[in-house]
């Protein structure tokens, strides 16, 4: 779409449709705060209906390549004009080359690997694998998401969005998360096997980093009480943290992983569900035990390998950790324009980064003042006093720039608040 006069009136009725046949709050919200059309992109940049260039920090971390990276793009158009999706009655040759290559980045012993279409789904099979072998019990830690579908919303530790839903599903139970003693407690008095659900770092949590040490004993608790460790690492994992995975942090292996996210490479909607070869066993055993039509398409396999392929090319997981190293302090002192009253802390990993304001008002005044420098944010879903940056790893200096400055006025606009 072209700017043009009219672009005005197309959002109009863009918006009086949304309000009409999408949400009807989803509406009434971006018409309060002004919001414009998303109609392309390139790089860390979105451009709205008038072609102006908004700086891509949100995104929920997605973005790791940034927008239409042109290998992605070229491979899932090659692949496009081949055969955009399978019979499921044949050999689909694209998920098995995916499939082989995110086993080979994964943590060691993980080499199986089932292709979804969205975390919410990766995690329903992670919670179905762990029911299969026998764990009857999941163990979550309070302000933890995996999804909003029935069963991983019933493992997310928040209870805003389990209204009108009546009880979830059963045997779920909430711990502490950064508490190992508490983990053990449970896990000792559970009257079943059962499986433990985790984030390295809770991300609509609000950037919860646990205290060293934490993941490891997690572990070894797991494997003293026959636990099944499944880590939740569809924001966390392929280098949003400046490793492939959270949990290499400290040299865990789960049983289960989860990805999604950055593995879409931003083009094609993908996740994943890793496992050890003695968990998968139920699906070598019967293939059927679980199935989606739209799972491992062609596309979303090509883009998923190319993804990879171009993580380990231009080695964007130690990229994203220089820069997130680079941008923490830098953030911190962009902010300090608001005063300690009103951020209470700065808080992040590679280039996952909160923001921790005094208030829920507060960081919606802050979300407001980027959106009016253009610069998109995340809100975080299960921690709404904290705002997060997901940049890509490709952010050249002209965009950290653009960030620190748009951050420093932002703060500064809520110093008088």
């Amino acid at each position: 779409m072209s700017p043009t006069a009219g672009a005005g009136r197309v959002r109009a009725t863009v918006l009086e449709h949304l309000r009409d046949h999408v949400n009807r709050g989803h509406s009434r919200v971006a018409s309060l705060l002004g919001l414009p059309l998303e109609v392309r992109s390139s790089g860390a940049l979105v451009y709205d209906e008038e072609d102006t260039p908004h700086l891509d920090c949100g995104g929920y971390g997605v973005f790791l390549l940034g927008h239409r990276h042109p290998d992605v793009v070229g491979a899932v158009t090659r692949q496009l004009g081949r055969h955009p999706l399978s019979t499921r009655a044949l050999v689909e040759p694209n998920v098995v080359q995916a499939a082989r290559e995110l086993t080979s980045v994964a943590p060691a012993g993980l080499p199986y690997a089932f292709f979804v279409n969205s975390g919410a789904e990766a995690v329903e099979l992670a919670v179905k694998l762990a029911r299969a072998n026998g764990c009857r019990e999941v163990i979550a830690a309070h302000g933890g998401f995996h999804g909003k579908t029935l069963g991983a919303l019933s493992a997310t530790g928040n209870d805003r969005y389990r209204t009108g839903l009546g009880p979830l599903l059963p045997g779920v139970r909430f711990v502490p998360f950064g508490d190992g003693e508490a983990l053990r407690t449970v896990l000792a008095n559970a009257t079943e096997r059962a499986c433990v659900l985790l984030e390295p770092v809770q991300a609509e949590g609000g950037v919860r980093i646990p205290p060293p040490g934490y993941l490891r004993q997690v572990r070894e608790l797991c494997s003293e009480f026959r636990a099944l460790l499944v880590m939740d690492e569809i924001q966390s994992g392929l280098g949003r943290l400046g490793r492939w995975w959270g949990c290499d942090e400290e040299d865990v292996r789960p049983d289960v992983l989860t990805t999604g996210k950055a593995l879409s490479g931003g083009v094609v909607p993908v996740a994943a569900t890793l496992a050890t070869a003695e968990v998968y066993e139920v699906l070598n055993r019967d293939p059927l035990f679980h199935s989606s039509t739209y799972g491992g398409n062609p596309l979303a396999a090509v883009a998923a390998a190319t993804t990879i392929d171009v993580l380990r090319r231009d080695r964007l997981v130690e990229q994203a950790g220089a820069l997130g190293g680079q941008l923490l302090p830098r953030v911190s002192e962009a902010l300090s324009a608001a005063g300690p009253r009103a951020v209470r802390e700065v808080r992040g990993r590679g280039l996952l980064i909160g923001i921790e304001f005094a208030s829920e008002a507060l960081a919606g005044l802050f979300l407001t003042h980027m959106l009016r420098e253009r610069v998109l944010t995340s809100y975080t879903l299960n921690a709404s006093t904290t705002i997060r940056l997901t940049p890509p790893a490709t952010l050249d200096p002209g965009h950290i720039d653009w960030l620190l400055r748009s951050l420093e006025r932002s703060a500064a606009a809520l110093a008088g608040v």
